[in-house]
């Protein structure tokens, strides 16, 4: 890994994480998830599909894993990080 995109890692990866997410919400074809440090982050639904194609009723039962790591959707199966919704991909 280069120096330059090591010394970016180290200062993104703080905020990476650290971010849990504390409320879900869905807009039209968009998924918006707020953190507890105040950001909010939205995204295409598309991106993923199990949540594209479930009801509103299936979106709307989802709780917090590891205190807002992650989420998770009982009813379709899905788990999504909040990590990696930000990039952080490794």
């Amino acid at each position: 890994m280069s120096t330059l995109r090591r010394t970016a890692r180290a200062t993104v990866a703080p905020a990476i994480e650290h971010a849990r997410a504390r409320d879900v919400q869905f807009q039209e074809d968009m998924l918006l998830v707020r953190m507890e440090d105040g950001r909010a982050l939205m995204v295409p639904l598309a991106w993923y599909p199990r949540l594209a194609q479930a009801t509103p009723l299936e979106r709307g039962h989802w709780e917090l894993i590891g205190r807002g790591v992650g989420i998770h959707w009982p009813d379709i199966d899905e788990d999504l990080s909040v990590a990696c919704m930000l990039g952080d991909h490794e």
